[in-house]
């Protein structure tokens, strides 16, 4: 058996439980497929966007939806060992993936303050404008059960506010285009797993300023920060991250000051 029919069989497996069952209830849960979609599925390099596309693999070859995919990467200026990496493991693992490249590694370095909020908006512009050029009506991103967890707190730590990273969104800027999160309930801990029981190696950060971090490591960022401390409180309560995924299902406005709509600010003395 080959490296890749042996990952592929892994995630129907080995790791159903873990990965493909958590993968096929966001599907359904979150109603992220329809028929007729055209999906770029956006793999960074990554170990969580290269499941995601083995996994949108799999799901093209069983499901009974009738959708297609492509499977996209671009390159915002990576190193050469990071660009090789991305080649080397779409061949290996089966994945027919098109690369195209852009400028904005070098375009952010000279902003300064603010270039990773900036970074982040380009890559997904981009990502947008390429994927509509396909044909493509939805982009796929890799965030997992960890990510919403953190992006939840972060928000309330130095955010100010409450919000969570939601499982699909439609896009302000290119009409029509929709983006979704099929490893939305996937548990980074299963996925480096199964990274780990194939001995597989990707780039460890494609960031040209932080590349050098330690895999699974967000080096200084505030993330990790917040990984850290997660850490910790998983001591005192087992189950603090499936609580703080829970309470974003569970908002009680009659028991906040105030919340947003629709871009419109309420408080709880409008309704006293």
């Amino acid at each position: 058996m080959e490296i890749y029919q042996a990952v592929e069989n892994s995630i129907i497996k080995k790791y159903r439980r873990g990965i493909w069952r958590p993968f096929i209830k966001a599907l359904q849960t979150y109603e992220l497929i329809q028929n007729g979609d055209r999906i770029a599925v956006c793999i960074s390099g990554g170990k969580d966007s290269t499941l995601l596309a083995k996994c949108m693999q799999e799901l093209k070859r069983y499901s009974l939806t009738a959708f297609d995919v492509v499977y996209l990467t671009m390159d915002p200026g990576y190193n050469t060992e990071n660009r090789t990496a991305v080649e080397r493991n779409a061949e290996l693992l089966r994945i027919p993936v098109s690369i195209f490249e852009t400028d904005i590694f070098d375009t952010v370095a000279k902003v300064g303050e603010g270039a990773c909020y900036l970074c982040a908006r380009m890559r997904r512009g981009h990502l947008y404008k390429k994927a509509r050029e396909l044909g493509c009506n939805k982009i796929a991103l890799a965030h997992h059960y960890d990510d919403v967890i953190e992006t939840t707190l972060l928000s309330m730590f130095y955010g100010g506010e409450f919000k969570t990273m939601m499982p699909k969104l439609r896009s302000k800027n290119f009409e029509g285009m929709e983006l979704i999160r099929p490893l939305y309930l996937t548990r980074e801990d299963a996925i480096i797993a199964w990274r780990n029981y194939h001995k597989l190696e990707f780039i460890r950060c494609g960031c040209r300023f932080t590349e050098y971090c330690a895999p699974d490591d967000g080096g200084g960022s505030k993330r990790q920060e917040i990984k850290r401390l997660l850490k910790e409180l998983r001591k005192l309560n087992p189950i603090i991250e499936k609580n703080i995924f829970k309470s974003a299902e569970n908002v009680n406005t009659d028991a906040v000051i105030g919340y947003k709509r629709h871009g419109e600010k309420r408080i709880f003395l409008e309704e006293y």
